[in-house]
Parts: C-alpha cells; structure tokens; sequence
C-alpha cells in the first residue's frame, strides 16, 4: 500500500477541453498587392492533447498533442466563395490533407518557472510531426492553474518550408503568403480522476 507521500510523486494527466479552448494559425500576405489581400486566420477545429507531471515539482512533464489537419475554417470576415476557395487551396495544394490528415507534438523536455503561487511560463522541447516531417520544435507557454483546470496560453513562430509546405500564392504570384505563420493557443486542460 502507497503512503501518501509516494502517491504524490505519480504524475497526474490532464485532458485538453477541445470545446473549451482555441488554437489558430496566422497566415501573412506579401508581394505586389499584399495591401489589397488579407492575411487569414484558421481555426484548427479538431485536436486533443493530455499533459503529464508530478504536482508540485512538474517533474515527468510530458505534452502530446493530436491534430487533424482535415478540419479547420477561416476565422475571418471573407465571401463564402472567398471562404471556400482559400480553404481548398490550403487543403489540397499547402496542406495535401489527404496524404498528411494529422500532426502530432510530443515534448522531450519541460522546463518550468514559478512566476507566482498559481503561474507558471514553461519551455517545452519535443518532436513536431508535420506534412510527413518531423522535427524538433520548441516553444513557451504561459500556465495559470485554477483548482483541477489548467489554462495554456502561447504562440510561436513555424516555417512552413521547414515541414516542405509551399506557401500559397494567388494571381500570378502578386498576392502570396509569407513562410512563417504564427500559431497560437489557449486552451483549457482539465484533471483526468
């Protein structure tokens, strides 16, 4: 029988609250007529993703995160037509959904700061697996815990032509998307009993 000084060393699991949470990618317009397009944003709809540690000292922290490039929508003010067009332009020729339907993350290494009692700012270093690459990919998050939730909050950069994604361009070439897009989270982690 565990004491419950051994049971405080097990690593407890969050589950990632997808209707609870947000993630999008910010795309940026360049070239001859930039001022005219828009830089999208997508909205990744359909993910999961769990967070592992020992409380207290955040040892054994591990992240993993699912998603499925299948499922996503412009989050901004367009034509449906203009809609429908960009999101089949990224589907079929910037993502090829259907030869590469997810990607995955699952950190290496976690570093956590006390920024206070009940926030934290951590560095995670794992593996990013994207368009059939995989890569080692790092990036900062910010964590407030509030009782049996955790709220994520962070954004960093991807370059598109690191996971061998060509970025779309639209007239010609005058109008196309930056290689660099900007991720960016908040999500809600909820204790798993």
């Amino acid at each position: 029988m565990q004491t419950g000084a051994q049971r405080g060393l097990e690593p407890v699991k969050y589950q990632i609250d997808q209707t609870a949470s947000r993630f999008t990618v910010q795309a940026f317009a360049t070239g001859l007529l930039s001022s005219f397009g828009h830089s999208p944003t997508i909205a990744l709809l359909d993910y999961d993703g769990e967070i592992e540690f020992v409380p207290g000292t955040y040892d054994k922290a591990v992240v993993r995160v699912a998603v499925r490039t299948t499922a996503t929508d412009v989050m901004d003010e367009i034509s449906r037509s203009d809609r429908q067009n960009l999101l089949q332009e990224m589907n079929t020729k910037v993502l090829e959904v259907d030869r590469f339907p997810a990607a995955s993350y699952e950190s290496k290494e976690i570093t956590v700061q006390h920024l206070d009692s009940d926030l934290l700012q951590a560095h995670a270093l794992g593996d990013l697996s994207f368009h059939g690459v995989t890569r080692t990919h790092a990036f900062d998050v910010r964590i407030a815990s509030i009782g049996s939730t955790l709220r994520i909050s962070g954004e960093f950069p991807l370059s598109q032509s690191d996971y061998d994604i060509k970025p779309v361009s639209f007239a010609a070439g005058a109008l196309r998307l930056k290689d660099e897009v900007k991720f960016k989270l908040e999500l809600i982690a909820r204790l798993q009993e």
